[in-house]
């Protein structure tokens, strides 16, 4: 990352603190312009994939087998063709006809792919989807996931909501059966929810966890109006993003009783790619992070 990048990006996070307001950048959508939607409500899901595979599979799966009743899904995968894995998955779900289900997977240059903003903020400018849940890879829509989301947002007009609560997995390592499960070929897989712990999430949004009115993300975007996440990346770039379209926003989102959520928690960062030394020292640093958070 550039040193401007650096900047920028420390900046924005000081003025997050409370030193600047986030309107000073964004006026928030008038409430006015938010219209409260019901009956079968369209959902589009946002997801980045680098070098995942073996987790996507477990997102996308959950959709097969789960598939939604109560709503109409669009799965959105932005990825980077050089991901060769990525692309024999997306091959494989994209032949997959389920109801209520449409795939639709966007392709876009590593360093736009890095930034993930970049992406993020395609999806919100060009849905057409009632709510938007922008997500991470490692989620899985478990059973009664989505239908009771969408009974939830019935004429719901908030800016945001997300998930009270989420079951994860302990720190897994990259030779667990879990991760392991789709490495042969691409195929429909599930978990085992018993390998999960419930966990309550803070009281705010996390950047898995963001779902957005359609009408507040087709006239905002996602953090367009700082030029640091408009930028590509050269690697992997740390989603100070999130926290910033929060604040952009002026809120929090408002916490949701939805289940079926489960985070599969992995030591190994797909961003490290084939640097095994710089692999094992941050998976050595999140196991020791989340030892101390859940203790």
């Amino acid at each position: 990352m550039s040193l401007r990048d650096k900047v920028e990006e420390t900046l924005i996070r000081i003025a997050m603190m409370g030193v600047v307001p986030g309107r000073w950048f964004l006026k928030p959508p008038d409430p006015s312009t938010i219209t409260a939607r019901s009956g079968v409500l369209s959902i589009e899901i946002v997801s980045h994939c680098w070098q995942y595979a073996h987790l996507l599979a477990y997102q996308l799966s959950s959709l097969v087998t789960f598939a939604p009743a109560r709503a109409r899904v669009r799965m959105t995968v932005f990825h980077a063709e050089e991901d060769t894995r990525t692309m024999a998955l997306l091959q494989f779900f994209g032949g997959l006809a389920v109801p209520g289900v449409t795939w639709n997977w966007q392709p876009l240059s590593r360093t736009q792919l890095f930034r993930r903003s970049i992406g993020r903020s395609i999806a919100a400018r060009g849905t057409d989807a009632d709510w938007v849940w922008f997500t991470d890879c490692d989620i899985v829509f478990h059973r009664s996931c989505i239908d009771t989301l969408a009974t939830l947002l019935q004429t719901r007009r908030d800016f945001m909501v997300y998930p009270k609560e989420e079951r994860v997995t302990a720190m897994l390592a990259e030779t667990d059966r879990v991760l392991i499960a789709e490495r042969d070929r691409p195929k429909v897989v599930d978990i085992d929810t018993s390998q999960f712990t419930l966990m309550e999430n803070p009281p705010k949004a996390k950047g898995a966890y963001q779902i957005v009115h359609g009408d507040v993300a087709r006239q905002v975007g996602y953090c367009e109006q700082l030029a640091v996440f408009r930028r590509p990346a050269p690697r992997w770039a740390k989603t100070y993003e999130d926290a910033a379209f929060r604040w952009l926003l002026g809120t929090s989102g408002i916490g949701l009783d939805i289940p079926g959520v489960y985070r599969i928690r992995h030591v190994q960062k797909g961003r490290y790619g084939d640097n095994r030394t710089a692999a094992l020292v941050r998976g050595n640093i999140r196991r020791a992070k989340s030892g101390i958070r859940e203790r």
